[in-house]
């Protein structure tokens, strides 16, 4: 990256975090009124997430739980289906304790967040998404599950394209992130459908590694939430 760049992203992280406190001091104001409290301190965590998001593209390579990262993109989801008006969302954990990932924390944010904004917008009758984490055969498997329709075979090829969508006014690039990071992390990607009933399931497997690993910038630094399981948006 050249000087240039660096002042360049550099530049972009200070403009956001102004925006960013902009927001935080109006989520502040919004606080003093019962009626929006509720909305302010939806617009507080994301204003948090944001700070997270742009911070991250200058995070090191550090170790952090899985678990956390789970929390703060389910909450994250949960805030975006109750401002976009969207049916009830419950979600259901069950990761293996103890499980540590390598890499970029925000970035994994990231990627969460958006399978889990994808399998919302898949149900907009509400629905169930799982999140499965287990070590096996030196990886990391995590898998997201929902109770959606499934994904149709003849576009499974398609999915993880920029730019793909079957979604009107979307611009398909929310599993095309989750791709473009999860290999900078040395792993993998796959999307298809659950065995057992309907519904789509997407397995990440990485390499199950404490050490560093040479990564593409990525973001975010992570804090956590107070409850691992969360079933559902009040």
């Amino acid at each position: 990256m050249t000087p240039t760049q660096d002042l360049t992203l550099a530049g972009l992280v200070h403009d956001l975090r102004n925006v960013f406190e902009t927001l935080s001091d109006a989520a502040e104001a919004l606080s003093d009124d019962p009626k929006w409290a509720r909305t302010a301190a939806a617009i507080s965590r994301a204003v948090d997430r944001g700070q997270r998001i742009a911070a991250s593209f200058q995070e090191s390579v550090q170790t952090f739980d899985l678990d956390v990262i789970v929390r703060n993109a389910t909450q994250a989801t949960l805030d975006f289906r109750a401002a976009s008006h969207l049916p009830e969302l419950r979600f259901e954990t069950g990761i293996e304790p103890g499980i540590r990932l390598a890499g970029q924390p925000g970035a994994w944010e990231r990627v969460l967040v958006n399978l889990f904004v994808n399998a919302a917008h898949a149900m907009p009758e509400g629905g169930d998404i799982a999140i499965r984490a287990r070590r096996t055969g030196g990886f990391v498997e995590l898998a997201v599950s929902d109770t959606g329709p499934g994904i149709a075979p003849s576009i499974l090829p398609e999915l993880f394209k920029p730019g793909f969508s079957t979604r009107r006014a979307h611009s398909g690039l929310g599993l095309s992130i989750v791709d473009s990071i999860v290999r900078a992390h040395g792993g993998t990607v796959e999307a298809g459908n659950r065995e057992d009933r309907r519904g789509a399931r997407f397995t990440i497997r990485i390499p199950d590694s404490q050490a560093a690993i040479p990564l593409e910038p990525h973001p975010v630094a992570v804090e956590g939430l107070a409850d691992s399981r969360v079933d559902e948006c009040a």
